[in-house]
């Protein structure tokens, strides 16, 4: 237990001095007290606060609660699933989630003006629960694809279903109006900036929804690394279970989705942050540590994409791929619960 407060406390200390460099280097660069002075109100000049309050700061949050969700569902999923490689993006839920948008955006450019009007003044919920909905049948088809099939071969399975999400996500995106288009806007491509201040709350309250659903599979989740039987033993009704570590994993993935776009490798690399910091499977402990390293990891990839770079522009997703997949590549060559698969 102090290993683990020790470590969450170093996170949290990283976390907060990344936080505030974010808020404060950019292509208008601000010094740390001009900063601080916006963020409580205490004589700063209204462009200063502009910049911090309504540009950088959601942009920072956005990233922290993102960064935090995909964490966790990447512990949730892995003990799920029994795999070291699972999360949301390998497993498609995240081009699942992308194909829900689409197929909302689409469907009200079909259904005309009113329903376009619909969806962009209730653009918070009906985006989210698109979202969801992408993310949830996805994840159904994977659960029951699990049960069936090893962890290499989930892992190409999931991955071609991703790629044929996408796929109709561009083909559906195609015959939308341009109205529909907006509404879409650049969300295809990951990235926190697009997050406005009305927004943080309906990507707030599902997280801290999904959280609860986490905190609660916890205990018996780690009876299940131990096999179905030892699970069933100790009392675990491990089919409800399943549907609970799915339902956590639906609603910490599906507004991350649906206002920050596909962001990939998060998941995937925060559990094995965790598991290093706290050398256990077990899965409570393993939550605040991959909360933790989730959001330093998303925040870290927002600060580098946005330092103030005088030709180019970056990607969230590239960033984030160089740094996950070698972390893939390791846990393919040299994971023990991947050699039976080979």
């Amino acid at each position: 237990m102090a290993r683990v407060t020790i470590s969450s406390a170093l996170l949290l200390a990283a976390l907060l001095a990344l936080a505030l460099y974010t808020l404060t280097y950019g292509q208008i660069g601000l010094t740390v007290s001009e900063t601080l002075a916006a963020l409580t109100g205490s004589g700063s000049d209204e462009m200063t606060s502009q910049i911090v309050n309504e540009i950088r700061l959601p942009r920072v949050l956005a990233a922290i609660l993102a960064g935090g969700a995909l964490g966790i569902a990447g512990v949730l999923m892995q003990a799920l699933f029994r795999n070291p490689v699972a999360d949301a993006w390998s497993l498609g839920l995240l081009a699942g989630g992308q194909f829900g948008v689409a197929l909302t955006v689409t469907a009200a450019a079909f259904a005309g003006p009113d329903a376009i009007s619909f969806l962009t003044m209730f653009a918070g919920p009906s985006i989210t629960v698109a979202a969801a909905a992408g993310v949830a049948a996805t994840a159904a088809v994977m659960l029951a694809l699990g049960r069936r099939v090893g962890a290499i071969t989930l892992l190409v399975v999931g991955l071609m279903l991703g790629f044929t999400a996408q796929g109709l996500t561009s083909v559906l995106l195609h015959f939308a109006a341009r109205a529909g288009g907006r509404v879409y806007g650049g969300w295809s491509d990951a990235s926190f900036a697009g997050v406005e201040p009305a927004n943080l709350p309906w990507l707030a309250l599902p997280i801290l929804i999904g959280l609860g659903l986490a905190v609660v599979t916890a205990k018996p989740l780690t009876s299940l690394l131990l096999g179905e039987t030892y699970a069933k033993s100790l009392g675990v009704r491990v089919g409800v279970l399943r549907w609970l570590a799915l339902a956590a994993t639906v609603v910490l993935v599906a507004p991350v989705v649906a206002f920050c776009g596909p962001v990939s490798f998060i998941g995937l690399i925060a559990p094995h942050v965790a598991r290093a910091f706290t050398n256990s499977a077990r899965i409570m402990p393993l939550l605040p540590l991959a909360g933790l390293g989730g959001a330093l990891l998303a925040l870290a990839g927002d600060a580098i994409v946005h330092a103030p770079w005088e030709q180019h522009f970056l990607h969230l997703n590239a960033i984030l791929a160089i740094l996950g997949a070698p972390v893939v590549i390791l846990i393919l060559v040299f994971s023990p619960a991947m050699r039976g698969w080979r």
